[in-house]
């Protein structure tokens, strides 16, 4: 029902967008690379954190890690990660198809500014088989352009006060 759901969304929000649905796996941030052929950083990862009672998805590249300390400060506490139960249980969607689209009830959204070196980007679509291109200012468009700096991308130092 996740791809369903998904691709509702997108017709009644964004209809000149298409769920790319693949016979290879994008499971993974590597195999979504390979399967669309561009950088690992352009494939848009979607996280379930909690932050003290409050979940909300984190929309960062796929080659970023979440920072605990740029995380306190951008949310306001320490960052969780959400178990699978959980994480289908928010998104409706399971571990490897996880979008910010589709979503069963809303949930504050927030990109991680680290995608903004990229004009495209390719989250998933709901599915281990879907994924959805378009720019980072559509993408910000359709999560409710709320920006944090809360990921570490690749090469980045990370600064300790």
């Amino acid at each position: 029902m996740s791809l369903a759901s998904v691709q509702a969304d997108l017709a009644a929000r964004a209809p000149d967008l298409a769920v790319e649905v693949t016979d290879a796996s994008t499971a993974t941030v590597q195999l979504a690379a390979a399967v669309h052929g561009v950088e690992p950083g352009q494939i848009a990862k979607t996280l379930c954190i909690r932050v003290r009672d409050e979940e909300i998805l984190l929309v960062t590249r796929g080659d970023a890690r979440l920072d605990n300390q740029k995380s306190k400060i951008a949310f306001g506490g320490r960052p969780r990660m959400l178990g699978a139960e959980d994480v289908l249980r928010l998104t409706s969607h399971q571990v490897g198809g996880v979008c910010p689209f589709g979503l069963p009830s809303p949930l504050p959204i927030y990109l991680d500014v680290s995608i903004k070196v990229y004009e495209l980007m390719i989250p998933a679509g709901g599915d281990t088989h879907a994924s959805v291109r378009l720019s980072v200012t559509r993408l910000a468009e359709l999560c409710g352009n709320k920006w944090v700096d809360a990921c570490v991308p690749p090469g980045e130092v990370i600064q300790f006060p």
